[in-house]
């Protein structure tokens, strides 16, 4: 299997956690939930791997320290398009394609991001994106699709139709960039919105504008579970 350059956010404080603890080393398990994405993401030759810090970054650090992966620091946290720009920092001599992962998502399998990979490389896409089926998609961006299947709009909550909001596929916030056009597209993100922020998601949107084929793929919305509060670790922790 070819390498694969892989991205890992795990800057956040994670505030609903209640705890000062940052959110990535929280365990599961017995470890913090942070070694769970890092071992999946070895298992398919995920070479480097750069793990994004921030909240607690020396203590995360020197909790990776045997992993082998590198480090790119996010201060302040301007969210995920701007982790994304810290990122590639540790990137620059690379090439060819990139999965992005979040530290707060340690269910994903082995198998999951293979099959995301095959579907990018099948699809010759600018960007893939790992979606999933929603019983409630109330919080989390909606996936439009074309006549085609490929991906042509994320559409957060907040700025859903009616339309739209009945829409059960949900964006997983996993994603495979081909690495040149991120770098084109990541200095065009705008942070004029309620939040403040640079959102990964406006990539995606500028290169659909651009005409750029990019796909999604579905997995399953148990593996694609981020864990945000004490009772979502708890559920993980039965799974």
């Amino acid at each position: 299997m070819d390498k694969l350059a892989v991205m890992i956010m795990a800057a956040g404080q994670g505030t609903r956690m209640k705890s000062d603890l940052a959110k990535v080393m929280h365990p599961l398990r017995g470890k913090p939930m942070i070694h769970y994405v890092i071992d999946t993401a070895k298992t398919i030759n995920g070479d480097p791997i750069v793990v994004i810090v921030g909240h607690q970054k020396e203590r995360v650090m020197q909790e990776l320290a045997a992993s082998r992966v590198r480090f790119a620091v996010q201060e302040p946290q301007l969210g995920t398009g701007h982790a994304v720009m810290c990122g590639l920092q540790q990137l620059q001599e690379q090439t060819g394609p990139v999965l992005i992962l979040s530290g707060d998502v340690p269910l994903i399998r082995h198998q999951t991001l293979s099959e995301l990979w095959h579907h990018h490389r099948q699809s010759h896409a600018a960007a893939t994106v790992l979606t999933a089926m929603a019983e409630n998609p109330h919080s989390y961006g909606r996936i439009v699709r074309s006549s085609t299947g490929n991906l042509e709009a994320i559409v957060e909550q907040r700025d859903a139709s009616e339309e739209i909001r009945k829409l059960r596929e949900i964006n997983s916030g996993i994603y495979i960039f081909e690495l040149d056009e991120l770098r084109r597209v990541l200095p065009l993100l705008s942070d004029q919105n309620d939040q403040k922020e640079y959102y990964l998601t406006d990539a995606v949107r500028l290169l659909t504008l651009g005409g750029k084929t990019v796909a999604a793929r579905e997995g399953s919305f148990q593996e694609v579970l981020g864990i945000n509060t004490v009772q979502e670790l708890q559920a993980a922790e039965l799974l």
